[in-house]
């Protein structure tokens, strides 16, 4: 092949190559006029080879692209070559695997933090070199340099297409994925419809969930200012709507969005009764501007989740945390929570530390149970599971010294001493493992089950957006939407015919007190109780399985001020009485359970205060709530039996009767409709 003399003008279209990998002349095979093969763009020949020829660059480029996802690898364009000279152009191509050069070499900045991600380039020798010629009058491009030995493994077909060369989102899909957008469904949901949609397995779409998430980035790139100003504009819309509306924020020394955070009416309503045990959770992303986002959650007295706050953070550092905790608590009236269960960022604990002096800090489990495949899969390969058991029976023991003991067996038997994750699982294992907890009280969220639907009703919160300004109203919708199912939730547990178990006063007692959710939880234990034996002793008493001849637990009664305490702490961590403190009541012919022991936070009506038992609330909004309580009560009550739901029917017309007689205010309706939109 003839080529002319002088300089070449060379283009590397990723810089990294050019210090990486050396594609010459001499590190190939040239073409021969024997080997030289006539071959267009439309020939179906599957392998390169010296001499092909074609219409034009990208057809080779084409041709060989589909050679690659065939032999399970992608391809990228190394470089140009071209004579010196106007109107000379390009003279050589070379396309190579997408693994050909090394890990460019990153400037460090201060100021700038690097992304620590692996990269996949090898320095693979794979490539296909294509040269320009016009021997038959009209320029084409010929094949005359082609190699196809790889020094990695090559991808199987069901593999090589999540590489990114193949991964393609069509016009089409992406007007569906901006119409799913725009209904606030998230991106996990998009793709289960469209696989529906397209009748394909699960995963097998031509794009992955990153590809829909870098999509929707790419139609939110509007001004930051404009954003930040159409979503303070919302909330203070918002606020204007409802009195009760509570947000804040802060602005940089640009005058620009730093932090927000709001809660609603009902929010704080909620926070005043089940504020005790609170979930933080930061470890998610508002994709729209890519700030941190983080929810605090709690726990009502029927088992379901509730929604307190809501917050943006432009930094996940001591500073921002510190505002995040501070305007919680006002939005709260000051009032913090007993317990914080958090993701296991040091940042945010140092806040809580400084913030909330009295609140009680821990890790939430199942955050830091989601991080174990990448942590351990590899390193335990085939124990994996059996290492994971080994982990949750330490987690649920219940003396500090059986954990410590324990502990030290599973890094001997599984060979951990040195693991990092398995030195800092234990640095921290105050914060997280049950035995260093059981004084506190969580309210049951450090359960499986429980952080199961706290995760989901989390979830809810995610969905994509195409305009952050949308957001605070997607949070309000979804709070709505979980408030009106939680009230369907709370109804068939109230309609629900509750079963009693032991026949023992103790326990109709408490079902006539508690939620259905906490009178499970309390049957529970009085079931077990009959399987325990009761021992008075000097201090107390020695209450132990009935199969057991030693050890149990300690249990301290005085009768006289109604006070039971167990050394299991069952009660102060979960607010439901224990199986041996329930055996020594039984024991002790006690008919009802102490009133202290039947927390306001897990009865039937739900108040602000013990006062509200006691006396008729003042306050409207109050009234009303307590109006809400005793109505549910009375279906739970009259649906026992066929003539106390007669009797309630006849009662409830009259009175309803006598209701609609009074006279109605303009102002007591304005009330009556605040208080349903903040239940």
């Amino acid at each position: 092949m003839s080529e002319e003399a002088g300089p070449m003008l060379v283009v590397y279209d990723d810089p990294s190559d050019q210090r990486s990998l050396s594609l010459d002349d001499s590190s190939s095979t040239e073409e021969s006029p024997d080997e030289t093969r006539l071959s267009l763009e439309t020939t179906n020949d599957a392998i390169p080879f010296i001499g092909q020829r074609f219409a034009t660059h990208d057809s080779a480029y084409e041709f060989y692209s589909e050679f690659a996802k065939r032999c399970g690898f992608s391809i990228r364009r190394h470089r140009t070559e071209g004579k010196d000279g106007i109107g000379k152009g390009l003279t050589r191509r070379y396309f190579v695997c997408h693994r050909a050069g090394n890990t460019p070499i990153k400037t460090s900045s201060e100021s700038k933090p690097q992304r620590n991600r692996k990269s996949s380039r090898c320095g693979c020798q794979a490539y296909l070199r294509i040269s320009k010629t016009t021997e038959l009058g009209a320029p084409e491009w010929r094949v005359t340099g082609f190699a196809n030995h790889h020094n990695h493994e090559l991808l199987e077909p069901n593999q090589v297409r999540f590489l990114p060369a193949y991964r393609t989102i069509s016009d089409t899909d992406k007007g569906r994925i901006l119409m799913f957008a725009k209904t606030g469904i998230s991106v996990h949901q998009m793709m289960r419809l469209m696989e529906l949609e397209k009748c394909v397995e699960p995963g097998y779409l031509p794009f992955t969930e990153k590809d829909v998430r870098n999509l929707l980035q790419s139609f939110r790139k509007l001004d930051p200012e404009e954003e930040s100003i159409d979503l303070l504009r919302m909330c203070r819309n918002i606020k204007e709507k409802d009195p009760n509306f509570r947000f804040e924020y802060t602005l940089d020394s640009n005058h620009r969005l730093e932090n927000i955070a709001w809660s609603y009416a009902s929010s704080v309503h909620s926070y005043e009764i089940f504020g005790d045990a609170v979930v933080f959770d930061t470890t998610h992303r508002l994709t729209a501007f890519d700030m941190p986002l983080g929810i605090w959650v709690g726990m009502n007295n029927y088992g379901m989740p509730c929604f307190f706050g809501c917050v943006l953070l432009h930094e996940e550092n001591l500073r921002s945390f510190s505002w995040a905790l501070k305007a919680f608590l006002g939005f709260m009236n000051g009032k913090a929570p007993q317990t914080i269960l958090t993701d296991q960022n040091m940042c945010l604990k140092e806040a809580i530390t400084i913030e909330m002096t009295t609140t009680k800090h821990a890790l939430c489990i199942w955050m830091i149970v989601a991080k174990f495949p990448s942590w351990f899969n590899a390193v335990l390969g085939e124990r994996y599971n059996e290492w994971k058991a080994d982990f949750f029976r330490l987690y649920n023991l219940e003396t500090v010294d059986d954990f410590d003991l324990g502990w030290r067996d599973m890094v001997n038997s599984f060979g951990l001493h040195t693991n990092r994750h398995i030195a800092n699982l234990y640095g921290l294992r105050s914060l997280w493992a049950l035995p260093f907890l059981r004084s506190h009280f969580f309210a049951g969220m450090t359960t499986t089950g429980q952080s199961k639907t706290i995760n989901a009703f989390i979830q809810r919160f995610l969905s994509a957006q195409t305009r952050l300004a949308h957001f605070v109203e997607q949070v309000a919708v979804a709070v709505d939407f979980k408030d009106q199912t939680g009230e369907q939730q709370t109804m068939q547990q109230n309609l629900q015919n509750i079963c009693l178990k032991t026949g023992a006063p103790m326990e109709s007692h408490a079902a006539t007190m508690l939620t259905p959710f906490a009178f499970s939880k309390l049957q529970e234990q009085l079931v077990l109780a009959a399987h325990y034996a009761s021992f008075h002793v000097d201090d107390g008493f020695l209450v132990r399985h009935h199969t057991k001849t030693e050890g149990g637990r300690k249990v301290y009664w005085v009768p006289r001020e109604g006070i039971i305490s167990c050394s299991c702490h069952h009660f102060e961590f979960s607010g439901i009485l224990c199986r041996h403190a329930l055996r020594v009541l039984s024991t002790g012919n006690c008919f009802q359970i102490p009133d202290r022991y039947l927390p306001i936070r897990w009865r039937r009506i739900s108040t602000p205060s013990a006062k509200l038992l006691q006396s008729t609330p003042s306050d409207h909004a109050e009234r009303i709530q307590f109006l809400q309580s005793m109505v549910s009560t009375l279906v739970t009550e009259s649906t026992k039996s066929k003539e106390r739901l007669d009797v309630a029917i006849e009662q409830v017309s009259i009175v309803l009767s006598r209701v609609r007689e009074q006279p109605v205010s303009l102002q007591g309706m304005r009330d009556v409709s605040s208080i349903h939109r903040s239940f």
